[in-house]
């Protein structure tokens, strides 16, 4: 009942608009059934919560699909590192081998031209071959460091981002087991539970103040609606609830002067 009543006292606060509306003569005053008329004369709903429920339903779902597609690029990029680390060990043996091939050639010749020894040139080309080996695996050793850390960070991103879509799926079934509920506690259980997956959401902090008016809790909505406000000043749900909270409680102009915000924040109470 306190929830009709509300519009009733806007109404009494915007008297001289209603009065130039009314076909009331200068000496004649507004009455209960002239507000009540105006109040019935309302084609549009003041309220629409599906509208958010489907704006809700749409911004998660483009949320999955953006962190789906970023998860896929970042396995391109993976894959495309490693056929690059690929290539490039592919690179270094085949150097290795044309090394030991260029090797041989010049140890032919200077075996006929009678230079040094065999066991001398033999010594020197495995010291020289075994120095550029060890070089070359010096440093793909740490190009092959480098891309295990670039994997493992990727791999986190990805990981944070499955516990995120896990997240946000369980919250959307929470708020559409809470809109099919009809007991009120069920509603509040329901909206625990998504403030235990997130604390400062502030739709389910208004929404669970309603349901906990809908209990004739008034105090406890007004603490659930200042909490959301603190987060979200300009929320106008927040501001509806806190009106009907304060009104509950027969704070007729504190009920007035939240529902003038709420009407002037969001255009659903107009």
């Amino acid at each position: 009942m306190i929830r009709f009543l509300l519009p009733f006292l806007l109404l009494f606060t915007t008297c001289p608009a209603i009065a130039q509306q009314s076909p009331l003569g200068p000496e004649e005053e507004l009455t209960a059934e002239d507000v009540e008329a105006s109040i019935r004369a309302q084609t549009e709903p003041m309220y629409t919560p599906f509208v958010e429920l489907y704006l809700l339903e749409e911004t998660k779902a483009l949320r999955k699909e953006m962190q789906n597609t970023r998860a896929e690029l970042i396995e391109k990029v993976v894959d495309k590192e490693l056929s690059v680390a690929d290539k490039t060990m592919s690179y270094a043996t085949d150097t290795v081998t044309y090394f030991f091939y260029l090797i041989a050639g010049a140890t032919s010749i200077l075996v006929v031209i009678g230079w040094n020894s065999i066991r001398d040139m033999r010594n020197q080309l495995t010291s020289l071959a075994e120095k550029r080996v060890n070089e070359l695996v010096v440093v793909y050793e740490k190009r092959l460091k480098s891309i295990e850390e670039q994997l493992q960070q990727k791999s986190e991103i990805i990981s944070q981002n499955q516990a995120e879509i896990e997240r946000t799926n369980e919250v959307h079934a929470l708020w559409l087991q809470a809109s099919q509920e009809t007991s009120q506690q069920n509603k509040i259980f329901a909206y625990d539970r998504i403030l235990d997956l997130r604390p400062d959401d502030v739709e389910a902090l208004s929404y669970k103040a309603d349901a906990v008016l809908e209990m004739q809790e008034p105090l406890w909505a007004i603490s659930l609606c200042q909490r959301a406000l603190k987060l979200a000043p300009d929320n106008g749900h927040a501001h509806y609830q806190l009106a009907c909270a304060y009104a509950e409680i027969g704070r007729w102009e504190d009920a007035v002067s939240t529902l003038e915000k709420a009407i002037a924040i969001s255009e659903a109470y107009r």
